[in-house]
This record gives structure tokens, sequence and C-alpha cells, in this order.
């Protein structure tokens, strides 16, 4: 049985766009009326998608849209997007902040949340009086907020100034006494938004421990929001990906984080150029993918041979240049550079046809960017286009009861091995 602790049901947010409440007052009375008769509201027929990149025909604007989703007890859920996708809004009605136009929300347990830098503090209050606001705000009594007062003031490195008025704290501190309030004062579900990036690396790494002692030692929900795929993947066991004020898609966080970054970049096996690359010394006619003995338009898995093939001219032999690859992954960082003038090959005047193969089970499974340097006597860049082509590797085939999902690292060379047994 699912021990559910939290669960979203047709969770909706409509706003009026410029305006509190519908904006007018015979809107307000109409609304009133089909309240009145138990009739529908309205406006919930009206409205557009939330779009912030359009420009849009309606006054009436969905932050949010049919939102369905389950949390267990003890699971961190990563909530990604966009900027305007509707994260935030999302945990506003979770914390009971706003409420939902339509949809409800069921949970079982006190919520803590940390949605924005100093949300819930009062600044003329002292850090310490600040504590014993939070903590009766979520219904403990003084005896056990003081049993929790030491291991907050020392986690949140504020204890000099503890009891001087959070007006007078930098946004960092603030962040770090509010993180320390909400974590430690025991909520069964702590709700975190972006807050954590205005802390240092020194707060965010404490800060990320905490959560994960959190849900993995003590059993607790936590729901995390972050542009940082890096603390999403290290931290979270399952996504949620809204785009547009709707669920994209819901999964494990690593099928989540890569449909994510997906989004902003073609993911393909094969790309043909047009006239822009197209220069006086050389044509760059079409980059593609394909497992050995299958077409580009096969999907890639992580048993198979790939080739990396390259359609390219060389209009004047007189210029010594040669083709360098750089391989990145989801968070762009570069996993290793390669080149055909490591196997002493020299591109011809006309057209190459240059072919790369990388050994099976070579790359794991994910989101992989190439980037293509065409170098010039060995040492000055010609030309550079980063990203200039995606592609993803799949899960393989395994069999029944071996592990599923995506192993740690990007790279799964295969070494040679050997048992002696005496």
């Amino acid at each position: 049985m699912k021990d559910i602790i939290l669960k979203a049901e047709n969770i909706s947010k409509q706003y009026r766009l410029g305006q509190v409440g519908t904006g007018t007052l015979k809107h307000d009375l109409n609304k009133w009326w089909h309240q009145i008769r138990g009739k529908e509201n309205p406006y919930l027929k009206i409205g557009e998608t939330n779009d912030r990149s359009t420009k849009g025909t309606s006054d009436y604007v969905w932050a949010l849209q049919n939102i369905d989703f389950e949390v267990e007890r003890g699971e961190v859920l990563g909530i990604i997007g966009k900027n305007g996708a509707g994260k935030s809004t999302l945990l506003k009605i979770l914390s009971k902040v706003t409420a939902p136009t339509t949809g409800t929300i069921k949970s079982r347990g006190r919520i803590a949340s940390l949605l924005e830098v100093g949300t819930g503090f009062n600044g003329e209050m002292t850090g310490r009086e600040n504590i014993y606001l939070n903590g009766a705000i979520l219904g403990m009594t003084k005896k056990e907020i003081a049993s929790k007062l030491d291991e907050i003031i020392e986690f949140s490195g504020c204890e000099r100034y503890i009891d001087t008025p959070v007006k007078r704290y930098s946004s960092g501190m603030t962040v770090r006494l509010a993180f320390a309030v909400a974590a430690f004062l025991e909520p069964e579900i702590l709700v975190v938004d972006e807050v954590l990036a205005v802390g240092d690396a020194e707060f965010q790494k404490k800060a990320i421990g905490k959560m994960q002692d959190i849900s993995r030692g003590e059993g607790r929900t936590v729901l995390f929001v972050s542009h940082n795929m890096a603390a999403v993947k290290s931290l979270c066991t399952r996504g949620l990906v809204l785009i547009n004020g709707k669920v994209a898609m819901a999964g494990s966080v690593e099928n989540a984080v890569n449909f994510y970054l997906s989004q902003d970049s073609e993911s393909m096996n094969a790309k043909v150029f047009d006239s822009n690359y197209d220069k006086n010394e050389f044509t760059i006619h079409e980059i593609s993918l394909n497992a050995v003995g299958k077409s580009s338009e096969a999907p890639l898995d992580e048993y198979q041979e790939i080739e990396i093939n390259t359609l390219f001219t060389l209009k004047d032999d007189s210029r010594k240049l040669h083709l360098t690859f750089v391989l990145n992954n989801d968070f762009g960082e570069p996993l290793f550079t390669f080149s055909h003038v490591n196997k002493n090959l020299k591109l011809n005047k006309g057209t190459n046809k240059i072919k790369c193969l990388l050994p099976e089970g070579f790359l794991n499974v994910g989101t992989y960017y190439l980037s293509l340097y065409i170098i010039e006597d060995s040492k000055s860049a010609l030309f550079i286009e980063k990203d200039i082509i995606s592609f993803v590797i799949q899960e393989g085939e395994r069999p029944v009861g071996s592990w599923m999902g995506r192993e740690p690292g990007f790279i799964k060379p295969k070494f040679d091995w050997s048992i002696e047994v005496n």
C-alpha cells in the first residue's frame, strides 16, 4: 500500500492580468450570483494558457491548469520548469498561501514552507523571536521549539546576530535562518523554493545534505524547486516538469531532468545544414548519428556501436584544416574531445565523409550535445559552434531482474578484465 502524504487533484489557478479580483463590480456580482445558485464560475470557461512569450487576447490567464500528482511519505519531489511555468504558484497553493481556483489539496501533517527570502519572518523581531514565531505557526509548543533552538542557531551560522532584528540581516543570513527553522522544527512536509540560490556554496551544500537527512533518515517529505539540475538530481527521487502551467512530464528524476533540458534544443540524430555553413574555405553539409547497421532515424541505445558521420567539403587543400568535436553532458560540462587527426587522417580537397565509431556500451543513458571546432594549422579555430547537434541515448534491453534505470556517470567504458582462481 502506498503511504500518500500529499495529493493534488485538478489544481488550477486563474488570474486577471493587471487587476485585483475580477477587476469590475459587474464581474464580481456575476461570479457571486453564479456561486449562490450553485453554478460554476462563468470565468472558468475563458482565459488563456500561461505562455509569457506570446501576446494574448484575453485578460484572464491560467497560471496553473489541471495539475494532478501524489507524493508518498519520505519522497523528495523535484518540481522543475522555466521561469513563469507555474512552479512558485503551485508551491504557494500547496503551502496554503493562496487558494486554488479549482481543485483540492489533501495533506497529512504539518507543512513548512521556504518560498521567498524572508517569507514568514517579522523584520522588527529578532532572529530568536522569529524562530519561536515560526514554530508557533507550525503548531509547536514553546518547550518543543526550545529543545531545537540551539541546533537551529548553530546550523544557520547566525549566532552572533540571533538577537538582532531580522530587518538588518542580509538576504543570505535571512535564508540561512529561515531554512534552519523550516528544517529543524520537524514538519511532515518541507516545501523549498529557489531561495537556496541566495546562499553561498558552503550553505547550499549543508542545506542539500540536511534535506537528504530529512527524507532518507527521518522519512519526511520534501518538495524542492530549483534551476540547479545537479542539485535536483542529487536530492530528488522523482521529478515533475511544468510547461506553461501544465504538467508536461512526471517520472524518475533522471527522465524529468533530461526532458526539461531537451526543451531548448531540438534533439535529433541527423542535421542537414543550410547555406550559412557554406564558407569560403569549406562547407558543412550534414552531421548524423546511427547505430551500426541502422539508419539515423532509429533510436540510439546504450548497448550499440554508434557511428558519427560528417559530410564536409574542403574547397582549398592548401588550407590545413581538421575537425575536432567536444562531447558535452546535459549540464553543459565537456566530457571529452576527439578528432580525426589523432589517427593521422587528413582532409582532402572535395567532399569528405568523416566517420567516427564509438564502441558498444560507451555512452550512458542521457542527453548529449556535440560542439564542433574547425581548426587551421593545428593551432587556431577557424569555426566554432557549440551544441551544433544533440542526441539521446536510451536504455537498452536488459534481462528481467537486472538493474533498471540510469547508472552513475556519463561514460561506460568496457575495460579488459580477468579473474584467476588458485
